[in-house]
């Protein structure tokens, strides 16, 4: 079926069979959480699960999470509620399948009746996966796919400590085999969590690399949403939303880490962005990055950044108008630019954002040799599944990754380092005395 989808959509541009898709996503019901926002949400966000009575609940989190003390707050209110606690901190970068069965485990152990997720996008992954599978006997790999599940997870709240992935508001899961070397997506409407805290004072310790990298995340999220074929009025409203604040506040969330307003704000724009893809879906940015995720272990926000303008230079004349509104949401160009130049100055400016908030515009892992095979799979994911405003052949994915390869004496120094620990692992960051 994947082949016959591909075959289609390099021959039609769009396939018959998305374009259904498209529909169904325009018709279907997506809850949306309620959620709180602002300082001191995390708690207020517990004191409201604690008057739900929920008899224990599993909190789903990281170690660096637990040793920053961010989860004070929460479940000093759950206590105070009454409500016991089950801490699960093992979760770990792309939510690997054997810490995910862990989790599994552990909460039919000790009967737990509702899940609070507390992390980034790979936390907020791991108990989507955890809940939907303990409540249908399922392992976590029977539920790859789509509505693999006769029932809905148990009740699920959370509260993302990143301003990037949106999976507070999004109906799939990410997660990873690494045995295969590959990503696998869980999707089903009932996986949005039922409520979520953004609350800004557990951002203001992020590094300014996680910081930037989630950000850019956001925007790639947001970008994708607004350019592809499946888009509404609502999500492109989500989509402008979200792309303006990254660049209003991105900058200064990334050098003024203290900033609540800016913190705030890009909580804000990842829900929003994840509203958006949520029904009008990704790219070929995520059909590339996906691989290149699988392949070397990038953290997925970084790789986004990497990759989303070349992408954007790629399909530029095939979404020329879309390209320009986002450039006038983003106060980019001058009043009486026409598309084509706004559409090209948005890219130069996606690119510039980049640059100003530390991201490289290389790929340091990329390898010359493993183009071939990553550009395939990447063309079978997108051809698949994505609304893309234009389709890439091999040849056209093979190019986008050659042009961010490192240079060689980048290559050689590269190839000199230890393995990399992975990013999520972050630095020991000072407890913010607000948190």
């Amino acid at each position: 079926m994947t082949n016959l989808i591909g075959d289609m959509a390099r021959t039609l541009g769009l396939p018959q069979l998305k374009r259904a898709a498209g529909v169904v996503t325009k018709l279907l019901p997506i809850p949306q959480p309620l959620l709180i926002v602002g300082p001191g949400a995390s708690a207020k966000l517990g004191q409201a699960i604690g008057d739900f009575t929920h008899r224990k609940v599993m909190v789903v989190t990281d170690a660096t999470v637990v040793h920053l003390g961010l989860l004070e707050p929460l479940l000093a209110a759950l206590h105070a509620a009454g409500t016991e606690t089950v801490l699960f901190d093992r979760v770990e970068p792309d939510a690997p399948i054997p810490i995910v069965e862990a989790g599994i485990t552990l909460l039919r152990e000790e009967g737990c009746d509702a899940i609070v997720a507390f992390g980034g996008g790979s936390v907020m992954d791991a108990a989507k996966v955890i809940g939907l599978a303990v409540a249908n006997g399922k392992s976590p790999q029977a539920l790859v796919g789509y509505f693999k599940g006769l029932h809905g997870p148990l009740p699920l709240y959370a509260v993302p400590t990143t301003a990037g992935t949106g999976s507070e508001v999004t109906v799939a899961a990410v997660i990873s085999d690494p045995a295969a070397g590959r990503k696998l997506v869980v999707a089903d409407t009932r996986l949005v969590p039922r409520m979520a805290a953004l609350d800004p004072q557990l951002m203001v310790g992020l590094p300014p690399a996680i910081t930037a990298a989630t950000g850019m995340d956001a925007l790639t999220h947001a970008v994708e949403a607004y350019i592809g074929q499946w888009c509404t009025d609502y999500t492109d409203r989500m989509a402008l939303a979200a792309v303006g604040m990254v660049f209003e506040q991105l900058e200064r969330a990334v050098h003024t880490g203290s900033d609540l307003v800016a913190r705030e704000r890009m909580a804000l724009a990842s829900t929003y962005a994840g509203l958006a893809f949520t029904r009008a879906n990704v790219g070929n940015v995520h059909a590339i990055v996906h691989q290149l995720g699988g392949r070397y272990h990038v953290p997925h926000g970084l790789a986004n950044a990497i990759v989303l303008p070349a992408v954007l230079r790629f399909c530029a004349a095939s979404c020329e108008p879309r390209l320009a509104a986002l450039a006038r949401r983003a106060r980019v160009g001058a009043a009486d630019d026409g598309d084509t130049t706004l559409a090209h100055k948005f890219i130069d400016a996606v690119a510039e954002l980049n640059r100003r908030v530390g991201i490289p515009d290389k790929l340091e892992a990329l390898r010359a040799a493993d183009i071939p095979k990553l550009a395939q799979a990447a063309c079978r994911e997108a051809d698949g599944n994505y609304p893309v405003p234009r389709v890439m052949t091999q040849r056209d994915c093979e190019a986008i990754l050659r042009s961010l390869l490192p240079a060689p004496a980048a290559r050689k120094r590269a190839a000199a380092k230890p393995a990399a620990k992975p990013a999520s692992k972050r630095a020991p960051r000072k407890k913010a005395a607000a948190a």
